[in-house]
């Protein structure tokens, strides 16, 4: 069999594809394949959409690589240059205009003070997060790791004494959060493994689950996922990252109710977007949407400042504006909470006025 290409690095983000691969893979892990075959060509993107004679409009050769999956793709309206998925992954030249991304900074969050091994975070009380690898399945343009050095501070097998030790030692931590990247790029027998480690400690109750691959790469949600789940002694959390309700179609549907059913709670996390999700009946019908797939609204987080996301920006003045709105349509339980990460703060800063 021929080996996979090694992982391609772009500033600090790690890529696991290998475009137009052939290798054979079972119906348990369709979603390697879909994966392997992930567009990373700006001109591609457009010419398939219709959209070539954007290009004038497009950062055609961004530090952070472009990289969408065909299913992510398939759910974009064809000639539309403002579909809001294309505008997710689409490099901009905004990104490199240096007036509009003056204020990005390159760790917007505080990960690297936050170390406390390689690859464990331990910002907040009770929890702590594993940066378990530096692959997604798609690079949104709002990433607010797109910068993180994932090579020089992801978790790995050979630093997973280190983890654990610092785990064991410090029993008020509960939660265990599995982030990224993306978590569920890791295949199923890592994934068990990492689990099953982490299931010797006696104190961590709780195991969170960060993804976007739900929404981008569905076929991930397969029955050894579910299996897996459905087995650990762990109580399951997954957050999953929809930002608008055409990211959720059928196919995303039923696999999120697969989840449900596998007694795993699934949450929402979005970020507000300019020209993107920033309408009030554009969140209304995400929540509602979300709602279809036994999924909660959980946060709608104020852009993270990161340095060539800056175009995305929404000010915290019209984002009360937009909760407001929705609080008025919705019921409270389908109203995600309004926040903003502050580097160095023990906790998400909630929004309530200006």
């Amino acid at each position: 069999m021929q080996h996979p290409a090694k992982p391609a690095t772009s500033s600090g983000k790690i890529t696991i594809v290998t475009k137009h691969a052939t290798h054979k893979f079972n119906a348990d892990n369709a979603w390697k394949k879909e994966l392997s075959s992930a567009v990373t060509s700006i001109a591609e993107l457009l010419d398939r959409l219709n959209l070539s004679h954007h290009l004038d409009s497009v950062n055609i050769k961004p530090n952070f690589k472009c990289l969408a999956t065909e299913n992510y793709i398939s759910k974009m309206q064809v000639g539309n240059f403002a579909d809001p998925l294309l505008q997710q992954v689409l490099p901009l030249a905004a990104e490199i205009q240096s007036s509009m991304q003056k204020n990005g900074v390159h760790d917007p969050v505080g990960d690297i003070d936050a170390h406390t091994s390689q690859g464990l975070l331990h910002k907040y009380h009770g929890r702590a997060l594993l940066i378990t690898t530096g692959a997604c399945a798609i690079h949104c343009r709002y990433c607010f790791r797109q910068h993180y050095p994932y090579q020089q501070s992801s978790f790995s097998n050979k630093t997973l004494t280190d983890v654990l030790h610092y785990l064991n030692k410090h029993k008020e931590i509960e939660e265990i959060i599995l982030s990224g990247g993306d978590p569920l790029v890791l295949d199923n027998e890592k994934l068990r493994s990492l689990i099953e480690r982490l299931e010797t400690i006696e104190h961590l109750h709780t195991l969170r689950i960060h993804t976007r691959l739900p929404v981008v790469l569905p076929n991930r949600i397969n029955n050894g996922l579910i299996t897996l789940l459905k087995n650990s002694r762990f109580q399951i959390v997954m957050v999953i990252h929809a930002n608008h309700a055409n990211e959720l179609q059928s196919l995303e549907q039923s696999k999120l109710r697969l989840l449900h059913q596998a007694d795993v709670l699934l949450l929402n996390q979005s970020v507000l977007l300019k020209g993107i999700n920033d309408s009030s009946d554009i969140l209304i019908n995400l929540s509602k949407r979300l709602f279809t797939c036994n999924t909660l609204p959980y946060y709608l987080h104020l852009l993270d400042p990161v340095k060539g996301a800056m175009h995305f920006e929404v000010t915290k003045q019209k984002a009360l504006l937009l909760k407001h709105k929705i609080e008025k349509k919705l019921p409270g339980y389908l109203v995600p909470g309004l926040v903003q990460e502050i580097a160095g703060n023990k906790s998400k800063t909630a929004i309530f006025h200006i």
